[in-house]
């Protein structure tokens, strides 16, 4: 592999002040990726009623980030060791700015779908920028793993602040201000970043396979669709047509893999069990994590009743709770070992949700804060420790590959989740409300829809008709949630006997 540009030199010994800017700057921006999401959970029933958003758009608003983020982080990666991991950064920091202020001012569910989706794949040029430029700037082993720590920090933390900043801005303006708190961040990132940040290296290789890109992507929105058609009762038999094209072009992907000589995922990393079920344990958790935060930030407003600054605030203590498990996390594996820890976390988050199935309509508050506090900290410990597991697993040389494929596995897993286990919730709600629907003819079917299309359904009824009809919606709601969470206890409970069984010493 040819060099073609030699990035700026940067001191080995101790770090400069120039390379703790640097970081900092990079760390704003791991900050922004997580706080757009969190900020989005609690705006999501504002905007919905708003906009006229439908159950299966709400879904669509969601993870058409995550998911489309997932799928260019590879090719993203690629592409920024061809023209420079700086230059990718800041090319993806106006782009992101551009689509939040876009999608602020969004005027149908489907524009703003299109912005959030415009928003994933510019969040997928600055993930793998923000890594890559940290093993730039610092090349002390010491220096580089405390920035890093930096940065897994500041991302963490931003998941924390995420529902108290929504909260604040959504009690004092209109849903878009959650999308325009990006803007600013990204002008300081194009003003500072020009001048603080280093150009990695620019390697002259193979060339980004576009088709393996395009293929990854056709394989799994076809899927990803037919759930949520199945959910919504749409029409069946096309849902799982559909599902069955995306699993084809999915084995066409993967035989691509296989055939190619610069493939977008290296399957033979999979040969090792270790790392299989490290990216396991790192899938899994994503998908029933973002399931259940879903799931649950509409309860605390759509049931219990609060706005979002009290349901951020009300969720703030798991977001600390989640910051002491990641901070603890080494210290726990120095003593127990890393199959031990990962799987007392996995048991304590099914310990958790095992709290949300006690969570009734019209109590049950308490139980769901400290089932969020025991999951939020039982995530973090697998969480820390599966990418060192995975990098140990792997050849040195292949080292980026493995870092791409972590950070796309949580990624897909929050779009999975939330469209998984999402749908999931959507099909229990709907049989649990329809006998009551059925029982009070029109005005109670146009709320199978979702629990935000009952309130709304609610407010041309009768005070008594009205009241029968949020009680029973939510009664349908926490029972969805119910369902959801017993499942999510029942997979963690599944990868802590995995995890001590594939990950102990031998």
């Amino acid at each position: 592999m040819t060099t073609t540009s030699r990035p700026q030199t940067l001191s080995t010994s101790r770090p400069t002040r120039r390379q703790w800017v640097a970081l900092g700057v990079l760390a704003l921006t791991a900050l922004l990726l997580s706080l757009d999401v969190s900020v989005l959970y609690l705006a999501l029933p504002e905007l919905s009623a708003d906009l006229g958003a439908t159950t299966t758009q709400q879904l669509w608003m969601l993870d058409i980030y995550s998911f489309v983020l997932a799928g260019f982080l590879v090719t993203m990666g690629a592409v920024g060791d061809r023209i420079g991991r700086k230059r990718l950064l800041l090319i993806g920091a106006v782009a992101f700015g551009v689509a939040s202020a876009a999608a602020a001012y969004a005027s149908s569910p489907g524009q703003l779908i299109f912005w959030r989706a415009m928003l994933g794949i510019a969040g997928a040029t600055l993930m793998p920028s923000t890594m890559g430029l940290i093993r730039t700037i610092f090349t002390d082993e010491k220096a580089m793993m405390t920035a890093i720590g930096v940065w897994y920090s500041c991302f963490m933390g931003g998941m924390a602040v995420g529902p108290l900043v929504g909260g604040v801005l959504l009690q004092h303006f209109w849903w878009g201000s959650a999308f325009l708190l990006g803007v600013p961040f990204m002008l300081l990132l194009v003003v500072v970043g020009r001048r603080v940040l280093p150009e990695s290296d620019r390697h002259a290789g193979a060339p980004v396979d576009v088709v393996s890109s395009v293929l990854s992507l056709a394989a799994i929105l076809p899927v990803i669709y037919g759930f949520k058609e199945i959910a919504r009762g749409g029409d069946t038999t096309t849902a799982l047509l559909t599902m069955s094209v995306g699993c084809a072009l999915g084995l066409v992907f993967v035989r691509r893999q296989r055939r190619i000589a610069n493939p977008l995922v290296d399957l033979t990393l999979f040969r090792s069990r270790a790392f299989s079920t490290a990216l396991a344990v790192m899938l899994v958790g994503g998908v029933v994590m973002a399931g259940v935060s879903f799931l649950s930030s509409q309860w605390l407003q759509l049931v219990a009743g609060l706005d979002p600054l009290g349901a951020g605030l009300t969720m703030l203590p798991a977001n600390i709770a989640l910051l002491v498990g990641a901070s603890s996390s080494a210290r726990i594996a120095h003593r127990l070992g890393t199959a031990r820890t990962m799987a007392t976390g996995l048991l304590v988050c099914a310990a958790g949700l095992a709290l949300y199935t006690q969570v009734g309509p019209a109590q049950g508050l308490g139980l769901l804060v400290f089932g969020m506090c025991l999951t939020s900290f039982g995530i973090m410990l697998p969480s820390t420790l599966t990418m060192g597991v995975m990098m140990q697993s792997a050849p040195p040389e292949r080292a980026g590959s493995v870092a791409s494929m972590s950070e796309t596995s949580g990624e897909f897993g929050i779009a999975v989740g939330i469209a998984g286990l999402g749908s999931l919730a959507t099909f229990v709600y709907r049989d649990q409300l329809a006998p009551y629907a059925a029982a009070h003819g029109g005005s109670a079917a146009a709320a199978l829809d979702s629990l935000a299309g009952a309130v709304r359904t609610a407010t041309t009824l009768s005070a008594e008709a009205a009241r029968g009809l949020v009680t029973a919606a939510q009664e349908a709601f926490t029972a969805s949630l119910a369902v959801v969470s017993g499942v999510g206890a029942a997979l963690f409970v599944a990868c802590a006997v995995i995890a001590l069984r594939v990950l102990r010493p031998r």
